[in-house]
């Protein structure tokens, strides 16, 4: 009788069909282990997509490691196509930082296929740092905290001329006034532009007027937390769009945004017919009947597959009403692949019909009351 066939048995070419399945860093660094042959396989996926999270355990001291390996080890650096710096250290005595910051630069220098970076760790990115991800020949894709002052010069940013995906977290003033050049400048690759405010009144209707003759090929805009932002600034920029927006995200913008107009223009001129996901919030004040009827009528014409809803704030207050989901799914329910609702209440009725009738979702995210649990189940 022959013997059972072990895994070292099988062809070398399966193996990175088989490392590809390997989430966790912790069990990629264990294949590193294994043999040379797993590390050749196993390495380059480890070091792909670097990242550092703020609830991570000691994580200011793996930030710290993570880049004396990368300053250390080029050959390592250069696997290295994304980074995310979440967490870093900050209080620390001048000589210290000073030590850690040419560790910074020095492993950033060394990610020659550096295409994403995001750092968004309030007070620790500098003009240093980002002159240094200016040099990075491959970096299209940049996310980082806006809140510039007495760290880094916003005029630096401007200089990031490649990009086709950018996000700002908290801009400040000066920053929010670099877009007008720094979107002229990425003209040609812009598709995607996020910001992520927090109640700031920098980002009005005349910013996204002044930015809006230079992003025509932007496909994804969001907005968060933008309260001057009216139906007449967002319809300037979608309507710019030469191809049309496919991502739209329109969270706490302002009370006076005008969901009618909005949705009249956008069906009038087209402008969402290749809209596939779209991210919406209401408020307190919001007369839901009226505003839900109009949402229907600006994703009349889109091929939508994902679907966001919330209320601002933590409170659950309002209800979707069963005949607005139930339009909902009839118009898309086919191509529905997410079905988000956060913070407000839809009944058991509506929830069945969702999974019964949108035969490719995948995503499910609901508030459910517990009384209706309870009465569903007796």
């Amino acid at each position: 009788m022959s013997s059972l066939a072990q895994f070292s048995d099988l062809p070398v070419e399966l193996l990175p069909l088989v490392v590809q399945h390997i989430v966790r860093p912790s069990h990629l660094a264990t294949l590193c282990l294994v043999n040379k042959t797993f590390y050749t396989f196993a390495v380059p996926q480890l070091y792909e997509r670097v990242f550092m999270h703020a609830w991570h355990k000691e994580g200011k001291a793996k930030v710290i490691k993570l880049f004396r390996t990368l300053a250390d080890y080029p050959r390592l650096a250069e696997l290295v196509q994304a980074l995310v710096i979440r967490d870093f250290p900050k209080a620390l005595q001048s000589e210290e930082h000073d030590t850690i910051l040419e560790l910074c630069l020095n492993g950033i220098r060394n990610c020659k296929n550096l295409g994403a970076c995001t750092w968004t760790r309030h007070g620790s990115l500098t003009s240093r740092v980002l002159e240094t991800l200016v040099d990075c020949p491959r970096l299209r894709e940049l996310e980082v905290n806006g809140q510039h002052n007495n760290y880094y010069d916003p005029r630096i940013l401007t200089r990031f001329t490649h990009l086709w995906r950018l996000s700002l977290i908290m801009p400040s003033g000066l920053v929010i006034d670099t877009l007008p050049l720094w979107t002229q400048n990425t003209q040609e690759t812009l598709q995607y532009l996020g910001l992520i405010c927090k109640s700031s009144t920098r980002v009005t209707d005349r910013v996204l007027q002044n930015i809006a003759p230079n992003v025509p090929n932007l496909e994804y805009f969001y907005l968060v937390g933008c309260p001057k932002v009216t139906h007449e600034g967002l319809w300037v920029v979608v309507s710019a769009v030469y191809r049309g927006i496919v991502g739209l995200g329109m969270e706490g913008l302002s009370t006076a945004f005008d969901m009618a107009a909005f949705s009249e223009r956008c069906n009038r001129a087209g402008t969402l017919s290749r809209l596939r996901s779209i991210t919406l919030t209401v408020d307190e004040h919001t007369s839901l009947n009226e505003w839900q009827q109009h949402v229907l009528s600006l994703l009349s014409n889109a091929p939508l597959q994902q679907f966001h809803i919330s209320t601002i704030g933590g409170h659950v207050n309002h209800r979707l009403s069963d005949d607005f989901c139930r339009a909902i799914v009839t118009a898309h329910g086919s191509r529905l692949t997410r079905f988000s609702v956060h913070r407000m209440r839809m009944s058991i009725v509506t929830i069945a019909d969702i999974c019964a009738r949108c035969t490719a979702l995948q995503q499910l995210f609901i508030v459910v009351e517990q009384k209706d649990l309870v009465s569903s189940c007796s």
